[in-house]
């Protein structure tokens, strides 16, 4: 490392959601190791965000390091027209057997984005093979799924970090986010608006794309699983196929293997990555059903329009099959119930602070919505001299920590959040 790497960071190099004059500051990390990185300095800090939902078995891991140690001696990749490799095969025969029946075709891209892309091209393709053409995806408020083009036009167009972009990309259609949350009990009525818009639209709409249960970036907000079942009611009625963005929430993140299966209910097209690699490397997956394949194939194009260059990239696959190696055991369901257990005793108690609008807690994840906006530079460097790692966004302060977190490192966390609380000059800009 050289002395002067942050300032020529600062000057050069752009981060994500951050401005070239006025940026956020960055950390220089040097290692990481389980759930803990290591500061340049030689601080370390417990690591709360997984590096945005990817690595659940915590950084450094043996099994994975070991399988692209394995891998890279082999070949670090080859190009995926006209050849197939082992890894590849091996991780869409996991991925058919663990993801629910019927989702056997499987895309494999570079990122979450392009997962979002593949199944949005799936969709209008499908409906243009079947000779009734539909332009339209219906999506809710507050949903994020991507930054790239046909992601942003499904992210909701007004409130979203996405809305400076509206005028330049396909109108979809929007409904209100739902009302109900996850564990308020269900009423009737929270749906009406949807089966309102099928009733009218439906011979337009190619298809429905949801977060399932879990709205991320558009306000990690937590809704009814029934909300969820009502959705696939409806796209059943109407002949309407169901994408479900299950990039964050996949792999046991809400405490159950999918967020669909907290609703018992199986998308048409299902969208993976962040951690199926482990957050090892970047890598996603799109599963559909062979109806959509077969019409797809069959049409007078006679194939699927998307061709990623690193598709299928061997060494990202190999890091894939060891992180879902390490999760057939399930002992990811004991460690995710865990930290959910403690999140609900020491975290849900913040509810009662005057900063506090709400707490919530899914699986592993919790979430504490502040009253104002808060000061995310203030409060990163605030978490930084604390000695731990926590992004908040917004008036949210989350955490979605590594799976394999100790009880102990995960107490420092909470209790980071909650004296950050009680610190004026994290919630001013003056």
């Amino acid at each position: 490392m050289q002395p002067d790497d942050l300032d020529f960071d600062k000057r050069h190099i752009w981060h994500p959601y951050t401005s070239m004059t006025r940026p956020l500051p960055t950390y220089l990390v040097v290692s990481a190791d389980g759930y803990e990185l290591t500061l340049k300095d030689g601080r370390r800090l417990v690591d709360g965000m997984s590096s945005w939902w990817g690595a659940i078995h915590g950084y450094n891991h043996p099994v994975i390091n070991q399988a692209m140690k394995n891998q890279i001696s082999r070949m670090s990749h080859v190009m995926f027209g006209g050849i197939t490799h082992p890894p590849a095969v091996e991780l869409c025969r996991r991925l058919v057997t663990l993801m629910p029946s019927g989702l056997e075709c499987v895309f494999l891209a570079d990122s979450g984005s392009v997962a979002i892309e593949v199944a949005i091209k799936m969709a209008l393709q499908y409906w243009q093979a079947s000779g009734y053409p539909r332009h339209e995806f219906l999506a809710l408020r507050h949903g994020y799924h991507g930054d790239t083009c046909g992601a942003m036009a499904v992210c909701d167009p007004e409130t979203s970090m996405h809305s400076i972009y509206h005028s330049y990309l396909p109108s979809n259609r929007f409904i209100e986010a739902p009302k109900r949350s996850f564990r308020e009990s269900w009423e009737p009525g929270d749906e009406a608006s949807f089966s309102a818009l099928f009733s009218n639209h439906h011979q337009t709409i190619a298809a429905v794309i949801m977060e399932p249960i879990v709205q991320g970036a558009g306000g990690m907000r937590f809704y009814h699983p029934e909300y969820l079942r009502v959705a696939r009611a409806l796209c059943d009625q109407y002949g309407i196929l169901l994408i479900a963005d299950e990039i964050a929430t996949g792999f046991g993140r809400t405490g159950k293997w999918l967020a669909c299966h907290h609703a018992d209910i199986k998308p048409d097209i299902l969208c993976l990555g962040k951690a199926l690699t482990g957050g090892m490397m970047t890598l996603s997956a799109t599963l559909t059903i062979r109806r959509i394949a077969e019409a797809i194939s069959d049409s007078a194009v006679g194939c699927f329009m998307h061709g990623p260059t690193f598709m299928a990239n061997p060494l990202a696959c190999a890091a894939a099959n060891a992180s879902l190696s390490l999760l057939e055991d399930e002992s990811w369901r004991q460690r995710v119930e865990a930290i959910a257990s403690q999140l609900n005793k020491e975290l849900l108690p913040l509810i009662n602070h005057p900063r506090v609008f709400d707490v919530r807690v899914l699986g592993a994840i919790g979430v504490v919505e502040i009253m104002q906006t808060v000061n995310i530079a203030q409060l990163q460097h605030w978490f930084v001299e604390h000695g731990v790692w926590i992004r908040p966004f917004g008036n949210l302060i989350y955490l979605i920590p590594p799976y394999i977190i100790s009880s102990k490192a995960l107490t420092i966390l909470i209790n980071a959040i909650s004296t950050s609380l009680d610190q004026p000059e994290n919630f001013s800009y003056s």
